[in-house]
C-alpha cells in the first residue's frame, strides 16, 4: 500500500530543533515533504504575504526528505505546498506543524504561526495538527513528545477529523515523572496582560519593547492550561469559523437599525 503523504511545516524556521524532531517521527508514518519558513515567524498568526515577493528554495537539511524553505509566513508555506510544490502530485493526508518552541495554549492560538499552518491545512480540507512544547529554554528536550506525536498523528490518519477542524496539541516540559496521558480539552480562559517598555536607541530615538504576563482566569479542570500544569498532553479541537453563533439571535432581537 502507498504510504500516506505528510506535509510538515512550522513557525520557528526550517533549521529548528522542533521541526527536526517532528520530521523524524513523521518518517515512521509516511512519505514526508517539508515546506517551512527560512527564518523564525513566531507570533505571525494567520498572516499571508500580499505586498512582497515570495521565495522558495529547495533545502537538503533532512536526509531522504524533500524539503523547501520559504521566505513567507507559515500560512504562505502551506499554500505554496498545496498549490505549487504539490500541484502535480497527490495531496497530503495530513498537515502537521511544529514542534513549536513554547506554549500555544489558550489565547495564544490566535497569535500562533504554528497553528496558522495547521489551520490553513484545515481550510484546504485536510486533517491538520499543530504541536507545541511548553518550554522556552534554549536547550529543549523533545524526547518525551515523540511517542504522543506519533500516537495522535496515527489516530488522525486512521480516523480523520471533523471537517474544518485542526488539533492544537501542547506538551508539558520534560519533568522527572512521565507524562500522565492525553486530555481532550477546551481552550482556557486566559490572556496576556501586556506592558510596553519605553526605551531610546543610541541616537535618542524612542522605541518600545512589549513585555507582559500571562494571566489565567480559568478555574476549571477541563482546559488546556490545567492539563499542562498537571502533566497531561492537551488536545484542543480548533476551527477557523470565528462566528459567534450565539450572538446572532441576540443582535437580531435587540438592534433597532436592522432592515
Amino acid at each position: 500500500m502507498q504510504k500516506p503523504l505528510i506535509l510538515v511545516s512550522n513557525d520557528d524556521g526550517i533549521t529548528s530543533q522542533g521541526i527536526r524532531t517532528l520530521v523524524e517521527v513523521m518518517q515512521e508514518l509516511g512519505e514526508v515533504i517539508v515546506v517551512a519558513p527560512d527564518s523564525p515567524q513566531s507570533g505571525m498568526g494567520h498572516a499571508i504575504t500580499v505586498g512582497d515577493t515570495l521565495r522558495l528554495e529547495e533545502n537538503f537539511i533532512f536526509d531522504g526528505v524533500k524539503a523547501y524553505e520559504c521566505s513567507g509566513t507559515p500560512a504562505d508555506c502551506v499554500k505554496l505546498a498545496r498549490h505549487f510544490v504539490l500541484r502535480d502530485h497527490r495531496q497530503p493526508a495530513v498537515v502537521v506543524s511544529g514542534i513549536n518552541h513554547g506554549s500555544n495554549t489558550s489565547i495564544s492560538v490566535l497569535y500562533s504561526g504554528t497553528m496558522s499552518a495547521a489551520i490553513e491545512g484545515a481550510i484546504e480540507g485536510t486533517p491538520a495538527i499543530g504541536f507545541s512544547l511548553c518550554d522556552y529554554g534554549t536547550k529543549i528536550d523533545f524526547s518525551h513528545t515523540k511517542e504522543y506525536v506519533k500516537k495522535i498523528t496515527e489516530q488522525v490518519l486512521r480516523k480523520g477529523l471533523p471537517k474544518g477542524v485542526a488539533l492544537n496539541v501542547n506538551f508539558p516540559p520534560k519533568r522527572n515523572e512521565n507524562l500522565k496521558g492525553i486530555r481532550i480539552c477546551r481552550q482556557s480562559n486566559a490572556k496576556w496582560e501586556e506592558e510596553f517598555d519605553e526605551r531610546y536607541d543610541p541616537n535618542g530615538r524612542r522605541y518600545f519593547w512589549m513585555t507582559g504576563n500571562f494571566v489565567n482566569f480559568d478555574k476549571g479542570e477541563d482546559n488546556d492550561e490545567w492539563a499542562i500544569a498537571n502533566n497531561y498532553v492537551s488536545v484542543v479541537p480548533c476551527k477557523f469559523d470565528l462566528t459567534a453563533h450565539h450572538s446572532i439571535p441576540i443582535l437580531n432581537d435587540d438592534w433597532d437599525i436592522l432592515g
